[in-house]
């Protein structure tokens, strides 16, 4: 993930570090200027382009104009016009007489216009039918503005062929020959120039002219947005490469964990049936054969009540064993039982039936309130399994007349301790006993739960247990 990361943020870097080759601007003046009542205005040009009789090339104007009033209401003409020296030449805006988006000082004269050297322009937005004569083409109006964009192709001492566009496309892909036909206009005018003035005469607030350029192909005037570049899309298509990228990662881990806890699921349980199996053969196991054994015991000595009496006080014991270690191993798979307070429930019931009428007292120190912890079940079967070993050995071994059980917890870490008040024994030595065997167990079990079980004795001061482990995650 975060190598992938880096790569798309040195991608990016790359693709931004790019630079289109720039346009042919020529010239450019992108103030906003305010004209109004200028007589024959003034030139904004400065000499930085002029075209004069011998030339045959193309160039391509753009103007940007925002009427401060409706020229249907308060007549005037405002346009941005062409000089050289003091000869006016070809003017866009609107003309004198046609009041509308119109050229003056054309060589011809529009179909619609009434005046010589007035053309109106195209538009997609024509006045409606009931307007009359002013039906052709489009009035300005307050707060509408409109870009007007011209090309003048220059003839040698002839008239220069001059193609308008009123408010075109200028989006991604636009050029002068997919322009709408009913945004272009075409005429025949005298375009030389030396001056660029602006001009306004009559009724209203004026004009404002902003974003004005001169250039050498009508695709320098297209505004492409930042997300309609080259190095937009390569770096979208970079985006998106390295998401489907780090998506099917993801997809392809997550199903991978998937297939490994599912793995460890299975092992899991394998082991838990391994666990049972056991059980069955070690507790089950050896109580059915001595059931079995007694029975045939209390069968070829049937005619010796006495033998019998004894054989049978032993079958009723080894039957009652049996009974105890099923209810153990039931418990241990019972799905319901996976928590704490069924463990500790466990736990209690079994020491009062274990110390149930013997001489050693248990007695018990249990929180009332346990947290909702789980607990898998060889954790909860080896846990039992280490308290059930601790008590059974007090009540075997250590002659004692009070046992305690005390459980309790401390956030994460659960702590078991069982002490007694009996004779005790030297945790050095070897013993007979058996219960060193059974400590050894205990520590094993310990162990595999991911826990620790410390013991302390002395002869004559009794025996002290303490199991701690942590809650696993």
């Amino acid at each position: 993930m975060p190598r992938s990361a880096a790569c798309f943020a040195l991608i990016a870097l790359a693709i931004l570090c790019c630079r289109t080759a720039p346009a042919t601007i020529l010239w450019r003046d992108a103030d906003a200027r305010l004209v109004h009542n200028t007589g024959v205005g003034v030139d904004i040009l400065g000499g930085a382009v002029k075209r004069g009789d011998t030339n045959n090339d193309a160039l391509y104007f753009k103007v940007h104009v925002d009427p401060l009033s409706d020229v249907a209401s308060e007549p005037y003409f405002a346009g941005f016009q062409l000089f050289e020296g003091e000869a006016a030449q070809l003017a866009v805006g609107n003309a004198p007489e046609a009041w509308g988006y119109s050229a003056f000082n054309t060589m011809e004269m529009g179909p619609s216009n009434q005046l010589a050297g007035e053309f109106n322009l195209n538009s997609a937005h024509p006045e409606p039918v009931n307007l009359g004569l002013f039906r052709h083409y489009e009035l300005p109006r307050h707060d509408v503005d409109r870009t007007i964009i011209f090309k003048v192709q220059y003839v040698p001492g002839g008239d220069d062929l001059v193609t308008v566009w009123l408010n075109p496309n200028l989006g991604r892909g636009a050029t002068d020959h997919n322009q709408l036909e009913s945004l272009t206009t075409k005429f025949k005018a005298r375009a030389t120039f030396n001056q660029i003035r602006l001009r306004h005469e009559g009724g209203g607030n004026g004009w404002i002219f902003s974003d004005m350029a001169i250039a050498t192909s009508f695709e320098d005037f297209v505004v492409v947005r930042f997300w309609q570049t080259w190095w937009f899309f390569s770096l979208i298509g970079c985006g998106l490469l390295i998401t489907v990228g780090i998506t099917v990662r993801l997809i392809e881990q997550k199903k991978f964990q998937r297939q490994l806890q599912r793995a460890e699921q299975e092992s899991a349980l394998e082991r838990e049936r391994a666990r049972i199996a056991q059980d069955l053969h070690d507790e089950l196991g050896s109580s059915l054969t001595r059931i079995s054994l007694l029975s045939g015991l209390v069968h070829a000595d049937q005619h010796n009540p006495d033998q019998v009496a004894a054989h049978a006080g032993k079958l009723s014991l080894a039957a009652d064993q049996s009974v105890r270690a099923l209810e153990e191993i039931v418990w241990a798979v019972r799905p319901g039982s996976d928590t704490l307070q069924s463990l500790v429930d466990y736990i209690t019931h079994f020491a009062s039936e274990l110390f149930e009428g013997s001489p050693t007292r248990c007695r018990l120190d249990v929180p009332d309130e346990l947290p909702a912890q789980p607990l898998p079940p060889d954790v909860r079967h080896n846990i039992f399994l280490i308290v059930k070993e601790a008590l059974t050995n007090v009540l075997k071994h250590a002659s004692a007349s009070v046992a305690l059980l005390q459980i309790k917890t401390d956030g994460q870490v659960l702590k078991i301790i069982i002490a007694d008040d009996g004779k005790g024994f030297d945790c050095g030595s070897s013993g007979t006993d058996g219960r060193h065997n059974g400590l050894g167990n205990m520590h094993r079990r310990a162990e595999a739960v991911g826990g620790t079980l410390r013991l302390t004795s002395e002869p004559g001061k009794g025996t002290r247990k303490e199991f701690t482990c942590r809650f696993p995650c």
